[in-house]
């Protein structure tokens, strides 16, 4: 890690935490149950309540699987081993960080493993 500054990363890595799990607790409403009740909702309506709920799931499933990351970024920060490929162990381009410091590979194994 000669050039990268892993604190710089663990402060954005944090706020992108923060704001994921504020989300999170705003939203949770959204992927609750859908009542199929016939006698008060049209089915267009029901169609829209459960396309809602299946886009909440979905974004909540993302937001989790991003959180993973930002936790497995953090780890590697506190190991000492942040910014270093999983491939390789060459260093990932700060560039490349900078877009994503959960990135856990190098552009050249990215770019291999499609």
């Amino acid at each position: 890690m000669s050039e990268l500054n892993p604190e710089q990363y663990r402060e954005q890595l944090l706020e992108l935490k923060a704001a994921l799990e504020e989300i999170e607790e705003t939203s949770q409403q959204a992927g609750d149950t859908v009542q199929l009740d016939q006698q008060s909702v049209g089915r267009l309506s029901r169609i829209d309540a459960l396309q809602a709920q299946q886009m909440a799931q979905a974004s909540e499933q993302r937001r989790q699987e991003t959180l993973t990351r930002i936790q497995g970024a953090l780890r590697r920060i506190d190991a000492g081993t942040f910014g270093e490929c999983f491939v390789c162990g060459e260093i990932i381009d700060e560039r490349r960080l900078s877009v994503d410091p959960t990135n856990t590979r190098c552009l050249a194994c990215a770019e291999a493993e499609d």
